[in-house]
């Protein structure tokens, strides 16, 4: 069945200006139909989500996904855990690397691949000090002056 291509990419802005990111991986997500309608529609967030690991699987929390507009009693649960799905060496690698003190699972961003499935690409991250956000507005500001200097 071929889908129309929507270019769907939910980022989560917070992420990139709270956390300094050290590796990224890209997984798959189990969603139920209405979800996966929904994210097509654009209707999702990732502000306040995030990841953690139990039992060998890697799981993503707090994303909001909004209700389908047409659907039934069969319409999904707005904030539930979704699994995310990743090979078996990706998964030992974030076990590793998140014990360590100071390193967590942020999704970064969701979008919908070329074969019309819905990806989410996560990071492990370290969060950034108060300086060091700083330090981000400041390069954004010199960035932006350039930007518009080089557009006169």
């Amino acid at each position: 069945m071929a889908h129309k291509q929507a270019n769907i990419n939910i980022k989560n802005k917070k992420a990139f200006f709270n956390y300094e990111l050290i590796e990224r991986f890209v997984a798959g997500v189990q969603l139920l139909g209405t979800e996966i309608k929904s994210i097509r529609n654009g209707k999702a967030s990732l502000v306040e989500a995030y990841c953690y690991v139990v039992g060998g699987q890697v799981y993503v929390k707090n994303m909001h996904i909004a209700e389908y507009d047409f659907g039934t009693h069969n319409n999904h649960e707005v904030r539930r855990e979704r699994k995310l799905l990743l090979n078996k060496k990706e998964i030992e690698k974030l076990i590793r690397k998140t014990k360590e003190t100071g390193l967590t699972i942020v999704p970064l961003r969701l979008f919908i691949n070329e074969r019309g499935l819905a990806k989410m690409e996560i990071a492990i991250a370290r969060g950034k000090k108060e300086y060091d956000k700083r330090e981000t507005l400041k390069q954004k500001d010199a960035k932006r002056d350039i930007d518009r200097m080089m557009k006169r």
